[in-house]
């Protein structure tokens, strides 16, 4: 029996969007634990869905289990200096309190950047390496989004990333890590290492499994992975709104030799290589998608879905934007929901007029881009709720969130689902926690790029994406990157980036 320590430090990284985020919200109970320590780490995590689940599923039963600390800021601005070196720092001194342990398990992300470095999970695994020494085996789980980095991998004896976008395997994941974390236990730490860096950056609503060439990349991946002398093969899309110098897609391998890793990177590089022309997918103007969704629904059975990609909080967007919300009312689009919009005062506002009452609003679109101007209106108190319930889709099922005081408003034939806290439309939960119910409306407007599709495709007609303005820029062309590295294009078959610039 073997003394493993775990424990994760989660944050997806927009560089582009303020406000940064904090120690206070990594503290936070959302649509995700708070940051919990040494034995709550077990209470919060186990039997939920993400990857430090499946791991504890498989090894709590074999191995003695060392909780460390687990926490995630989700998506959003950079990480502060504080909020960076106090968990950090916390995560290495409750470690090296915990020491002597056989192996280390770490749940990570893979696209942190803090106010001082741009590879956060690189720093913190080479503050842990430091810690324990050259010969602990370590194993990591990463988001499918990550920015991966020479640091990462070999820093590292095997990387499990998802193999799903949306994520609907995360506590697989944790068992496909469990699996190479035996292997490394019996066999010790192997040479080979890889890391290839594909020449082009890959927008977020192109990088969806369900469909080509995504889920062939997947595929081909999973196959080399059975290859003798391979131990874990990992393709991962990277994240575009994270400005650093290893911003994109890549493939990770470790494997018994070099000549082996080197060998089955190429080959998954080659292949993605090949595919860089399919990862282009249409988009629609807000007023667009609203009027193509009208057009569909007056003849269907099931929801219209319209994805508000460019305002998806989980690639760091406020939730807060306006603009689908204006086309949808001016578009007189009855029987459309929107959700899930934060707005604290509007949602404490609501709860103090009370269900069935008329309340005057400036609605959202307080937190930009420049342009994004609050919707102003008489609205409709519908329904309300204390934001305190349980998901239930394959995306992020199980968990006991907390968004605060909720409210649905109406306003002409549209309305809209009124969140304190942000959360992604990853989950038809909260709409259910409102008295919506999502299958029985028209038209489903959804702050969300890709996740949405686990829990809401199987219920819809047709699934549109609009650009309507949002801290999420879907033409990763309009980001103005200062770190990335020369020569990568910035959209496939897109514009080069010009290289790192000092101002």
């Amino acid at each position: 029996m073997a003394r493993i320590a775990v424990g994760g430090f989660h944050h997806e990284t927009n560089t582009f969007v303020t406000p940064p985020t904090d120690y206070a919200y990594f503290c936070s109970h959302r649509d995700r634990p708070p940051l919990v320590r040494r034995g709550d780490v077990l209470k919060w995590l186990k039997g939920i869905s993400f990857a430090l689940s499946g791991f504890l599923d498989v090894m709590d039963k074999e191995h003695e289990i060392v909780p460390l600390l687990w926490t995630s800021g989700g998506a959003g601005g950079m990480v502060t200096r504080d909020a960076y070196e106090r968990i950090a720092a916390e995560f290495v001194g409750e470690l090296s309190q915990q020491m002597p342990v056989d192996a280390i398990y770490l749940d990570l992300h893979g696209a942190m950047v803090s106010e001082d470095f741009e590879d956060g999970e690189g720093e913190l695994l080479r503050r842990i390496r430091a810690c324990v020494g050259p010969d602990m085996p370590i194993v990591i789980s990463l988001d499918y989004h990550a920015n991966v980095t020479h640091e990462i991998t070999d820093y590292t004896d095997a990387v499990s990333a998802y193999l799903t976008y949306p994520h609907v395997d995360r506590p697989e994941t944790g068992v496909r890590a469990a699996r190479t974390m035996r292997h490394v236990l019996k066999h010790g730490r192997s040479p080979g290492r890889a890391l290839r860096k594909m020449p082009f950056l890959i927008p977020l609503h192109s990088q969806c499994t369900m469909v080509d060439p995504s889920s062939g990349i997947i595929a081909l991946t999973q196959e080399l992975e059975k290859r003798d002398g391979v131990i874990s093969v990992s393709y991962l899309a990277g994240f575009p709104p994270s400005d650093l110098f290893q911003c994109g897609p890549c493939v990770v391998v470790h494997a018994a030799t070099q000549e082996i890793a080197d060998r089955v990177a190429d080959e998954a590089a080659r292949h993605i290589a090949l595919k860089e022309a399919e990862f282009a997918v249409p988009v629609l103007s807000p007023a667009e998608a609203v009027e193509r969704a009208k057009q569909i629904a007056a003849g269907a059975s099931r929801p219209v879905l319209i994805a508000d990609t460019q305002d998806n909080p989980g690639a760091g967007g406020s939730a807060d934007t306006t603009g689908l919300l204006f086309a949808l009312v001016e578009g007189k689009a009855e029987g459309a929901v929107l959700g899930y919009l934060c707005d604290a005062e509007a949602a404490k506002a609501a709860h103090a007029a009370g269900k069935g009452a008329e309340i005057n609003l400036k609605l959202g679109g307080r937190n930009g881009p420049e342009g994004v101007v609050p919707f102003e209106g008489t609205f409709r108190v519908e329904a309300l709720g204390n934001g305190k319930f349980r998901t239930s889709g394959p995306v992020s099922g199980n968990r006991d969130i907390d968004l605060g005081p909720m409210a649905l408003l109406a306003i002409g034939g549209v309305k809209v689902a009124i969140t304190t806290k942000r959360m992604q439309a990853l989950d038809q939960a909260p709409f259910r926690h409102l008295g919506v119910e999502p299958k029985d409306q028209k038209i489903l407007g959804l702050k969300s790029t890709v996740h949405f599709r686990g829990d809401f495709q199987p219920i819809a007609e047709e699934v549109l994406v609009c650009i309507a303005p949002g801290g999420h820029l879907a033409d990763s062309a309009k980001y103005p990157y200062r770190r990335l590295r020369p020569g990568v294009r910035l959209m496939p078959l897109g514009p080069d980036s010009r290289g790192p610039r000092n101002s």
